[in-house]
């Protein structure tokens, strides 16, 4: 009896098999999850670099041979050079003050904002939304010098408040907390507004409790965002008992210590300790912000 074979198209759409499908599976599986180790292991690398480096020898350092762990370990003394020569404990105080003071500021005028843009009717509400939307394109370099000289002539210069002044106004953070309103419902505002509640308090009382994980979104942003700003600082402040983390640094790395690269490491190491907890204890919540915000 003859053998019937059977089409192209018809062998083409044969059914997979189940050892198939799950082998197809395995291999997107591995696929994908290699990327997401060869981008974990690209970004952890140069903290796991410091830290070691944090530990070595000046001999070490310097050496033709690189090796992970050090063969001799210095970070007793990497550490306490870091410590003694500068008030590093001072600069992440300063850090932590800058960053908690503006992102006060920064919510309390940005939900209500954001509220207004997202809830309520009123008109030029869409043209109002485009200029937050182009605020967005406007970097702080451009400001820079007319508030350099209004903080000089009103004698703020060398203060937290000059630090500070120019970002408690935070556009990304309307445009933020305005995408995660939006999918809030009306029905429950409604409700408020019959009980005889006024728009502040549905603001506060009602709508900003349900938008904690955006609000811990943007807290990571704008904390690393801060934390990490040279520039602003190093116009305003000349006062190294003012210095945030980076202006720090950059005073703790003059001629003398410039080569010692044990101990700058030591110190880089404990200005970005308090960033690295605050990310890791708030991590659930920065996710969560991430994956709901514009959700409709």
């Amino acid at each position: 009896m003859a053998s019937v074979t059977l089409p192209v198209a018809a062998r083409a759409a044969a059914p997979i098999t189940p050892s198939g499908a799950i082998a197809k599976r395995l291999l997107s599986l591995v696929v994908v999850h290699g990327i997401l180790l060869a981008g974990a292991i690209f970004m952890l690398l140069p903290f796991v670099w410091m830290l070691i480096t944090s530990i070595k020898p000046p001999a070490e350092i310097f050496t033709a041979q690189i090796s992970l762990w050090p063969k001799q370990f210095y970070g007793v003394e990497n550490y306490s050079f870091a410590l003694s020569q500068a008030p590093l404990l001072r600069f992440a105080l300063n850090g932590v003050i800058l960053c908690a003071g503006i992102l006060v500021v920064q919510l309390l005028v940005a939900i209500p904002c954001a509220y207004a843009l997202a809830k309520l009717r009123f008109p030029g509400r869409n043209l109002l939304f485009v200029l937050v939307l182009l605020g967005l394109c406007i970097p702080v370099q451009v400001p820079a010098m007319p508030l350099y000289i209004a903080l000089a002539e009103l004698g703020l210069l060398n203060t937290y408040f000059a630090m500070m002044v120019p970002f408690f106004l935070s556009v990304f953070a309307i445009f933020l907390f305005r995408q995660f309103f939006r999918s809030f419902p009306d029905d429950i505002i409604h409700a408020a507004r019959l009980d005889g509640m006024s728009e502040f308090e549905i603001v506060w009382r009602i709508v900003t409790p349900s938008a904690w994980p955006a609000i811990a979104a943007f807290s990571v942003f704008s904390a690393v965002a801060h934390w990490n700003d040279l520039y602003w600082p190093l116009i305003v402040i000349s006062d190294a008992k003012l210095a945030p983390p980076p202006l720090g640094m950059m005073f703790f790395a003059d001629a003398e210590t410039g080569s010692n690269y044990g101990a700058l490491t030591a110190a880089a190491t404990v200005l970005t300790a308090p960033l690295v907890i605050a990310f890791l204890i708030a991590r659930r919540r920065f996710i969560d912000g991430i994956t709901m915000t514009g959700v409709k």
